[in-house]
């Protein structure tokens, strides 16, 4: 993920979300490239992005909410993963020809409300969010 795109999505996702929300964009290990918490957003918002984004950018799933799908069932499996993982929707991971190069989570308003804002403002910083 390169600067240029992730400071791309958080202003995408400032422009376009209803109300105040914070958004972390990752590279591919889950270390953040940029982020933003809006006024207003609840400060529990900011630790919730960083996670997501987190999440999506190491696991397997190219979102959060299809990594608590996949394990919904397996408690086992549940609790072997990174401590940091969440499994709150709306974290998104980016793909730039085919490779994974980062990910997007936002945090502040119903879990489907953050998943589609951040997989438009991967859209518009003209990545793709794979299946999301």
């Amino acid at each position: 993920m390169r600067l240029e795109q992730g400071l791309a999505i958080v202003s995408h996702v400032v422009d376009a979300a209803g109300a105040p929300v914070s958004v972390y964009v990752a590279d591919d290990h889950g270390e953040i490239v940029a982020a933003v918490t809006m006024d207003g957003a609840p400060p529990d918002t900011r630790l919730n992005a960083e996670r997501k984004a987190y999440t999506a950018a190491r696991s397997d799933a190219e979102t959060t909410s299809a990594l608590a799908e996949k394990v919904r069932d397996d408690p086992a499996e549940l609790a072997s993963f990174d401590p940091r993982f969440s499994f709150f929707k709306g974290g998104v991971a980016a793909f730039e020809e085919g490779r994974r190069v980062g990910a997007v989570g936002v945090s502040g308003l119903p879990g489907a409300e953050d998943e589609a804002l951040a997989v438009a403002a991967i859209r518009a910083a003209g990545l793709d969010p794979g299946g999301a």
